[in-house]
Parts: C-alpha cells; structure tokens; sequence
C-alpha cells in the first residue's frame, strides 16, 4: 500500500471513528441533561456539530484524493 492509497484508508477510517464518537457524545449530552446539567448537554452537542463538520472536510478531501487518482 503506497501513501496515497494509506491516506484514503485513513481518511474513511477517521470519518467512521467520528461519527462512533459522535453517536457516543450524544448518548452522554443525554445523560448529563437527564441528571440537571443542560448547559454540559449543551457543550457536548456542540462537540458533535463540529465532529461532524470535521467529517464533511475529510470526506471532501477523500473524494478529491480519489478523483486524482483515477
């Protein structure tokens, strides 16, 4: 596997493991409201938005890298 090829892996990788994170964040932002702490619900669902904008970059620059390489 050259890096280019290593580099979409990981890509796809990074994009699957934020949105793992993101299903986990929102399970606890729950969890915190539930226990009085709107505010630390709150942050944590901010956390998810920019995870998920974090995703939307890598997997533009995934279809980028694979439209190069055909």
């Amino acid at each position: 596997m050259d890096d280019r090829e290593k580099l979409q892996h990981l890509l796809e990788h990074w994009i699957e493991h934020n949105d793992e994170h993101g299903q986990e964040f929102r399970e606890w932002a729950d969890k915190a409201r539930e226990f009085g702490e709107a505010e630390v619900h709150d942050d944590i669902l901010q956390a998810v938005e920019q995870l998920k904008n974090a995703s939307e970059s890598l997997g533009r620059a995934a279809e980028r890298l694979a439209a190069n390489n055909s």
